[in-house]
């Protein structure tokens, strides 16, 4: 549904006061946090995260979504982390209308984001070669708006307090640069793939990875307004996915939050609730390809040695004596696709001739209907947000975002501490860096999940922290590092010149 002209403006959203030397209690802020399940009652249904459509008649542990709301007597705004792989625009815009009938917040104050389990039920179409499941899509709109209802009836005074940790040995760069000589084949059948996705462990053919990780583990503290019970905790980490096999699965964000619960614990009637949300890992998770391969490694042993750092940094958070400022901003963009050239289209024509009216079972087959698709739908419209509480800004992205761009908009963030929401409002892809293009690979390969023009990056970090500006009434920190290393900085350079010598050519 297209939003009026002034929906589609920035907004700025105004939930307290300047500073003032109330304590929490006095204060107007207050805070109610609240789960729902939403495992798909009807089985089985078809699984999103894979190349392939597939149906998936197992539960391995229930799916949920963890909802927060804050609240003061001007406003209140809602954020949701849902076991998702990723949620398209319209289906967020379901929800967050239904949520604004029970509890009157707006649309534009609700942020809803996938945590990007991969052994999620699907809810979006044509993501690669999985369509949406029918029954599930209307299943999960009216869930997450009877969680935000039920946070939102669980609202008492609040207060908040954030840290961040860093966690190196838990996320790592997982797409490797190739040998230079060495150059893979992509669906298409070119030679452009200078950097690959899981190149095995200390592989000879590959020198490195091609980029940074982003290994900050970001934590917001809720408690009530005496500091005697534990609200909710929100944790952000930049972390593709662990990988659940044989059914649906939360799969590591949920097994954290449900230590992080234990290990806080809830006092009273009303719940605690933890959840984990995805950062930027578009080109990042837990493997360290430079390492030898731990064979013995498992998702719990992940979740707990995880759970564990973030409950060291728990334990030192510091609460704010005095009502913070809470603030959101919002912020729609139009964004092209890279559409198929003439060649490309024709590939595609034939390919999708040839299979007819079923479904792809190979990855030419998956990129010739995705070129299709992307010919037909040639623009995005993606919605960003940024929140700000007290110095914590929180940006939200409906993308699979690069560890770079996460790095870079903590540096550049005119807040004390900045952490990113990935595939929030919205599933439009992944954005690499205009530079990352040249390096070729499966997050730059056209399709809905990684189609948008090459300047996409740049345009998003942008309008975020034009946002950020907003909220805080600051100015953006320069850029004074470009985060690449030397050997990072020379391959991307070799392809650039590579790539355009080809242009040159006409090829």
């Amino acid at each position: 549904m297209m939003r009026s002209v002034q929906r589609m403006t920035t907004r700025l959203i105004l939930l307290a006061g300047l500073l003032g030397m109330t304590t929490p209690a006095e204060c107007g802020l207050s805070a109610g946090a609240a789960a729902v399940d939403v495992t798909p009652p009807t089985l089985p249904a078809i699984q999103n995260g894979l190349f392939l459509e597939q149906n998936q008649e197992n539960v391995l542990d229930r799916l949920k979504a963890r909802c927060f709301v804050l609240k003061n007597d001007r406003a209140a705004i809602a954020i949701v982390v849902v076991d998702s792989c990723m949620i398209p625009r319209d289906v967020c815009e379901r929800a967050k209308l239904l949520a604004h009938k029970k509890t009157g917040i707006p649309s534009h104050r609700i942020l809803i984001a996938s945590t990007h389990t991969h052994s999620a039920p699907s809810v979006m179409n044509f993501c690669l070669g999985t369509r949406s499941d029918p029954n599930y899509e209307r299943f999960l709109p009216p869930k997450l708006a009877e969680g935000i209802a039920q946070a939102y009836a669980n609202l008492e005074p609040a207060r908040v307090g954030y840290t961040v940790i860093d966690a190196p040995e838990h996320t790592h760069c997982r797409r490797w640069l190739r040998q230079p000589d060495k150059p893979g084949v992509d669906p298409f059948g070119d030679k452009t793939v200078r950097a690959i996705m899981h190149p095995g462990y200390q592989n000879p053919e590959f020198t490195g990875p091609a980029g940074p990780a982003d290994t900050g583990l970001s934590l917001l503290s809720i408690q009530s307004a005496d500091g005697k019970r534990p609200i909710g905790l929100l944790a952000n980490y930049s972390m593709h996915y662990f990988g659940a096999r044989g059914g649906f699965s939360s799969d590591y964000y949920g097994k954290f939050c449900d230590l992080l619960e234990q290990k806080i614990g809830s006092q009273g009637e009303k719940p605690f609730v933890t959840a984990m949300s995805q950062g930027t890992s578009g080109d990042l998770q837990w493997m360290n390809y430079g390492a030898p391969r731990r064979t013995d490694y498992s998702i719990d042993q992940y979740s707990r040695e995880l759970a564990d750092i973030a409950w060291k940094a728990y334990q030192q958070i510091e609460y704010a004596s005095e009502e913070p400022k809470v603030m959101m901003a919002e912020s729609w963009l139009l964004i092209k696709r890279r559409l198929p050239n003439q060649a490309r289209q024709a590939w595609a024509d034939k390919l999708n001739h040839e299979r007819g009216e079923r479904r792809p079972k190979s990855k030419p087959e998956v990129y010739a209907e995705q070129a299709q698709w992307i010919k037909e739908h040639p623009q995005e419209q993606i919605v960003l947000q940024v929140i700000r509480i007290g110095d914590l800004g929180i940006t939200a992205i409906p993308n699979e975002v690069y560890g770079i761009t996460g790095l870079k908009l903590k540096a550049q963030s005119p807040f004390k501490q900045t952490f990113n929401m990935g595939l929030a409002n919205g599933a439009a892809g992944y954005i690499p860096p205009p530079e990352q293009h040249y390096l070729g690979g499966y997050t730059t390969w056209p399709a809905r999940t990684a189609g948008l023009e090459v300047q996409a990056e740049p345009q998003i970090v942008d309008k975020l922290l034009q946002l950020m500006e907003a909220l805080s009434g600051e100015k953006r920190k320069p850029l004074t590092t470009d985060f690449y290393n030397d050997e990072q900085r020379t391959a991307i350079e070799k392809a650039r010149a590579e790539d355009n010598n080809r242009v040159n050519r006409g090829e």
